[in-house]
Order: structure tokens, then sequence, then C-alpha cells
């Protein structure tokens, strides 16, 4: 790979980045992976489910656990939980989704610098890690305050941010804003992540010609497609490594991929136990010929180890008689 090139970021998602799906991206390019978003007042309060979420491996190096909250004390002692296992803390100021919002956490705490402030500065006062951040632009509410923010956090001693372009409000909706991320890297001097509308390798220059970030995350352009970070690196001349499935076959890829997250599944959780599998199945068959019929029949299916076999059959007749486009 090219020492220069700029690193490629799994953006945590929930429901997505589960342990199997980050170390499937890492085999396919990625260079940093993030865990889903876990909160905080889950893991004070010994929640198993939640710990589970921040789950590693050998093979994920560095470990980054993201959590999030409204509460500073709870931030403050989920980091202090995290200090065993963690080589990185990142707190999400970024999640725009109405069920985080409301309880005053996530992207919603842009509307008070001052608090993001606090609650950013009490974690690093008490990590053993690096703490990194990841927001938006801010809540679509009156003017956007990421800029703000990110000169303030500079001076508490976050060590790099995240910036997805568009607001809570956007949620996923319109195009991210790369201007303004750009007007965010001008104005600090730590490294600044760029996020949002990365599908390709012809997204990828794009955002990096016009935010100058020092790397790019990719979130929904990574579902179902992790191999979206060989492409990438490959169309635009970072790395000439052969892909793990041996040739550049977009079907191939998606075939070997689907496989192997199936294989990683099997080595890391209990039969049965992996309340992502069936999400990651529509994923992987999603916006293929096809694929309407066999979502009905994934979600009717109850056992993973069909369902598995379901995809791959799928997948290996697609291979066979219809090659899909990268």
């Amino acid at each position: 790979m090219n020492n220069m090139a700029p690193p490629l970021f799994l953006a945590p998602m929930a429901g997505v980045t589960d342990l199997a799906y980050r170390l499937l991206a890492r085999e396919c390019g990625a260079d940093v992976t993030v865990t889903e978003f876990t909160a905080a007042s889950g893991l004070t309060r010994r929640n198993a489910h939640s710990w589970l979420k921040v789950e590693s491996d050998v093979r994920e190096t560095p470990f980054i656990a993201q959590i999030f909250g409204g509460d500073v004390a709870e931030m403050v002692r989920a980091v202090e939980l995290l200090h065993d296992r963690a080589d990185v803390i990142d707190i999400n100021f970024g999640c725009p989704a109405p069920k985080v919002c409301r309880n005053d956490a996530g992207a919603s705490l842009l509307r008070d610098p001052d608090r993001v402030v606090e609650m950013v500065r009490a974690c690093i006062e008490v990590a053993n890690v690096p703490i990194t951040v990841k927001m938006r632009l801010g809540t679509g509410s009156g003017p956007n305050t990421a800029l703000e923010i990110c000169k303030r956090l500079e001076s508490e001693g976050v060590e790099r941010i995240c910036v997805h372009g568009r607001t809570m409000s956007q949620r996923y909706a319109g195009e991210a804003d790369w201007s303004q991320i750009r007007g965010i890297i001008e104005a600090v001097d730590i490294p600044v992540i760029a996020n949002g509308d990365v599908v390709d390798a012809v997204s990828a220059a794009a955002c990096l010609d016009v935010t100058g970030a020092v790397g790019l995350m990719i979130g929904r352009g990574a579902i179902g497609r992790p191999a979206v970070f060989h492409e990438i690196k490959r169309d635009l001349g970072w790395s000439d490594a052969p892909p793990p499935w041996g040739e550049d076959d977009a079907a191939v890829a998606r075939l070997w991929c689907w496989n192997r997250y199936l294989e990683l599944n099997e080595e890391l959780y209990p039969p049965q136990s992996n309340k992502n599998l069936k999400r990651h199945a529509v994923s992987f068959t999603k916006g293929l010929p096809g694929a309407s019929a066999m979502r009905v029949k994934l979600h009717r299916e109850a056992d993973q180890g069909t369902l598995g076999g379901m995809v791959t059959d799928y997948l290996e007749e697609l291979a066979a008689t219809n090659p899909i486009a990268a």
C-alpha cells in the first residue's frame, strides 16, 4: 500500500458494525474500524448486550470503542470501564436517530457547544487512551455549531475529529456539505476525517479534493459492500495488492465477502446469537437481480444457518450467470 494514501475508516453503524463485519472490512482493505455506538448507560449498568458491542479481537488494531450518552458522569464512568480494552475511545455527537436525540444524546447535543465541551473535557481528564469525536455539522436549527465545537475541542486535547457533512435534521437526506468540512479542516490543526456520500473511488477522490481531509470514513456505502475499500484503493492507485477473493469481479467479491462473514460469524459468536446477521443478509442482496423476492424469503427464515446458505446459493448463481457492476 502507498504509505501516503489517506486511511479509510469503516463508520460505526448500529446493527451493522459488529465484530465479524469489522474484521471482514479490515480484510477487504479498511484501515480503521469502530464499534457500533454503545450507550454509556448500558456499560455502566453492566448490560450484557452493551458489553458484547465492545468485544474485540487481536486482528483489530487499533481497537476503537464508540460511546454515546447525555449524562456526563455516566460517560466518564464508561470511559474508565473501557480502559482495559480500548486503544481509543470515540464519543458520538453524530447520531441523528430520534430515539437517541430524544434522550439528549448524539447529534442533539450539538445545539449546546458548552455541554459538548464539558462532556469531552471530563472524559479526557480520566482517560488513559486517546479521545476522539464524531459529529455532524449541527442540529439543523439555527447556525451550525461544528466549527466552533471543533476549535474548542482541539484546545481540550481531542486527538482526531470525524465530521459528517449533514445536520441532525437532515439525517441522510440531500447531499453532504463537504465545503463546511473543509472550513473546519482549515480552522484546526488536529486530523479531521471526512464522512458523508463516499461510496466509490470517484466520490472518494472528489471528497478529498473538496475537503482536504486526512482520511475518509465510509458508512452506508460499505453496508453489504465491504469490498468498497479494496475498490477505492485499487482504482485510485493506492494499492496494487490482489483482493482476497482472487479476481476483480464484483459478483465474485460479493460472494466471497458473504461467505467470509459467515465464517467469522461462526468463529466469534455462539450459534443463532448474532442479532445482525439477517440485516446483513438483506444488505448483501440489495439492488441485485431478484433481490425483492429474496428479501421476502429471508425475512421468513428464522434459522441463521439456513439463512446464510440461502444467500450463498443466491450469490453463487449470480456470480455464475449474471455478473454485477462494481
